[in-house]
């Protein structure tokens, strides 16, 4: 294997390039890279946009990527996997962490302050068993001995944190993988399910028909996926009782009867009755439950000092948005999409066995010459996820704002501060890009590590353009 390029030789060519025309090239982009905020693959974008008077057709602002280095715009990727681009995940982890932070405190974002007082908790299901794995440490750090609940092998150990053995199967001969995977990919019709049964479940406790509840309450709720080290998800849910009134955006309180212990009482038993049947493919799993784990915490009014040690808004909206960025390259399998050639190695990849042989089933299952019935799963799309191609941050309409409407805050503030304010009524944004590619190239992405200061920016060498030559940086 030849040695590494010096630094020198990757930057140089860089500055050169981008020099070419009195230096004006180097300045935008060195603009651009400061206006990224450390993004590590920047979408690279060609094109223009124009906002334009509807009344006297006068254009009032005009952009081209004509004048930028190489035609292009870089603008943040918008990944919200830590593993692929820290800066634009951790952007995804705040806006996270407000809309659930909005839904329990109110007083913004279209949200009243008296949301506090509704009944709300943080509940938590997760999977059930497809066979005996290794065990880490409990929630409180406490070591755990690594054996079976009831029969089958056993190591015996206490596996210290970060042990890479904790998750894995103890006999991967006899473990469930298309249980595994058929789970991953049904859990958003599960949550689905559990909501409806929710909703049921509270009416009967109430001694309401569903339709005389569904008038006067309604179920709020915000959840993140969470994988867990064997694999498969699990979801944190906060899930808040509402009033109802003929405007779906009103959110008032809740009638009289609706109490915290009615709504845990509520979630356990909708969790229980929620199932689901998978298809028959030889697997030991033939019916989708929720696991035998379901905790359910109430929420107490938002104390900062938190004394006694519950669960506050603060700490309920920080401990599920930091779940918002993990995926399911956290228990060892990868962050992109695989081809054909990436099964036979995937080992070679930094994929644990588990995980390549969870890959291997889902790749497999999603043959749609032998398994037909499987197409809505879209198993080979998402094979590197395990099967689960549900969104990782959900949440119902009416619990608060909405990413959609953070990000678009964002971008009307960058807007008035170059343009100045422009009212949506009496103007018209006429706009045309096209993808141009993503991803700096090896010496950029040197360059722009050390201008940011940042290790964000990884050496990735994108997928280049048509016009912008891979040999530019080296000529």
């Amino acid at each position: 294997m030849s040695a590494p390029a010096p630094l020198a030789d990757l930057v140089g060519p860089v500055i050169r390039d981008l020099a070419r025309r009195s230096g004006k090239d180097l300045t935008r982009w060195l603009d651009q890279v400061a206006r990224l905020g450390g993004c590590a693959e920047p979408v690279r974008l060609s094109g223009e946009t124009a906002t334009i008077d509807a009344g006297t057709g006068q254009i009032l602002d005009h952009y081209s990527t004509i004048g930028e280095p190489h035609g292009q715009l870089l603008v943040r990727c918008g990944n919200r996997r830590a593993s692929r681009c820290p800066s634009c995940a951790e952007t995804y982890r705040r806006d996270t962490y407000h809309l659930i932070r909005a839904g329990l405190l109110g007083g913004s974002k279209d949200v009243p302050a008296t949301v506090r007082t509704h009944p709300r908790v943080l509940a938590t299901l997760t999977a059930p068993s497809f066979g005996p794995v290794h065990r880490g440490p409990d929630k409180s750090g406490k070591p755990v001995t690594c054996r079976p609940r009831r029969t089958g092998p056993a190591c015996w150990k206490n596996h210290a944190p970060g042990d890479p053995a904790i998750g894995q199967p103890l006999d991967p001969a006899s473990y469930d993988y298309i249980g595994h995977v058929l789970w991953n990919a049904h859990a958003g019709d599960l949550w689905r399910r559990f909501t409806i049964y929710l909703r049921r479940h509270l009416a009967t406790a109430t001694g309401l028909t569903h339709a005389a509840f569904n008038r006067c309450a309604r179920v709020s709720f915000a959840k993140v996926a969470e994988y867990q080290a064997r694999g498969v998800v699990h979801f944190h849910a906060v899930i808040r009782i509402d009033g109802r009134t003929d405007d779906p955006a009103d959110v008032i309180p809740p009638p009289p009867w609706a109490t915290v212990e009615l709504l845990t009482d509520a979630i356990h038993t909708a969790a229980r009755a929620s199932t689901l049947d998978a298809p028959h493919l030889g697997q030991e799993t033939t019916e989708l439950v929720w696991g035998e784990q379901i905790d359910v915490k109430p929420i107490d009014l938002g104390e900062l000092d938190d004394q006694a040690g519950e669960l506050n808004e603060q700490k309920v909206a920080g401990y599920i948005a930091k779940y918002a960025t993990k995926a399911a390259e956290s228990s060892g399998t990868l962050d992109r999409r695989i081809r054909p050639c990436d099964l036979p190695r995937l080992e070679k990849l930094d994929v644990t066995d588990h995980a390549a042989r969870l890959i291997r089933t889902a790749w497999n299952l999603g043959d749609l010459d032998v398994h037909p019935r499987l197409l809505p799963l879209k198993l080979r799309k998402w094979a590197h996820m395990l099967g689960f191609r549900g969104h990782f941050s959900t949440k119902s309409r009416a619990y608060s704002t909405t990413l959609g409407r953070l990000r678009q805050a964002r971008i009307d503030y960058r807007t008035n501060r170059r343009t100045g304010p422009h009212s949506d009524e009496t103007t018209l944004v006429v706009a045309h890009w096209r993808y141009a590619g993503q991803g700096y190239t090896a010496g950029e992405s040197v360059l722009a590590t050390g201008l940011s200061g940042s290790r964000n920016v990884s050496a990735h060498e994108g997928k280049e353009a048509s016009n912008v030559h891979p040999r530019d940086d080296f000529q």
